[in-house]
């Protein structure tokens, strides 16, 4: 069995994943902020959701849950310390999510820092990391802190490097040109600029990233490096005593870049 993975556009700038069993026609929605995208496409190709996955609270991934439930009647998974709409399977770290309908099984990780609550769902080698990891880039402190933040990437650095990420957001080219500020020698950098300008320019998305690729470019997985450091100490005229010294301070970096 294999799942098939269908990013549906939503707002400015969003992603809403569609995991799909092709032999059933069946699919699970990733915190779906709007609904019209996700109903056509379904429709369009004689698609069933089964179920809605959310990885946090914030609007733009959780405003088109109530229209997608009221229509298909389908469960609702999501962290169960935030209010999530509609919420039928509140997930604590380490449960087990199985969508018999998919022929599914995920497994809930906690990685909060974005918001306090936020969650992750691995499947095989696939991680859908809402906003808490952006190709080049982090989600910004809305709840949760830097440090419970600087941890959870930690948690995912810690994955296998063919783990493929799946973000929420097209903020890639953004987050390389911030990156470029922050570590302008890393060749790295300007072959992904490259590559997503490519991709943009096709109208396609920048996304997935595998990890060990953002391992070479994404500063804020590079914060025990010492160009990352050095680079950090000197905009922000602090003394860096460690990873996560460096990572608050990148942050605070990023939020007026």
């Amino acid at each position: 069995m294999t799942i098939t993975l269908k990013p549906i556009p939503s707002l400015s700038d969003n992603y809403i994943w569609l995991l799909i069993n092709n032999t059933k026609s069946t699919a699970a929605i990733v915190d779906p902020g709007t609904s019209a995208g996700c109903e056509k496409f379904l429709e369009q190709e004689k698609i069933q959701p089964v179920a809605i996955l959310v990885t946090h609270r914030h609007w733009d991934h959780v405003n088109g849950i109530e229209q997608l439930v009221n229509k298909y009647d389908i469960p609702v998974y999501g962290p169960a310390t935030e209010f999530i709409p509609c919420l039928t399977t509140p997930l604590t770290e380490n449960d087990d999510v199985r969508i018999p309908e998919l022929e599914l099984d995920l497994r809930v990780i906690d990685i909060g820092g974005h918001t306090a609550g936020h969650i992750g769902y691995l499947t095989d080698n696939k991680l859908f990391c809402g906003d808490t990891l952006f190709s080049a880039g982090c989600g910004r402190l809305l709840g949760g802190t830097a440090a419970q933040l600087h941890a959870s990437l930690n948690r995912i650095c810690q994955l296998p490097d063919d783990t493929v990420i799946y973000c929420t957001h097209e903020y890639t080219l953004d987050n390389l040109r911030f990156a470029q500020a922050v570590e302008p020698d890393n060749p790295y950098i300007q072959s992904r600029i490259d590559e997503v300008k490519a991709l943009r320019a096709e109208n396609l998305p920048s996304l997935p990233v595998t990890l060990e690729m953002e391992k070479r470019y994404n500063p804020f997985l590079r914060t025990s490096q010492k160009s990352i450091i050095q680079s950090v100490a000197r905009h922000s005229g602090q003394q860096i005593e460690n990873s996560e010294d460096c990572f608050t301070y990148l942050r605070m970096w990023k939020d007026g870049f």
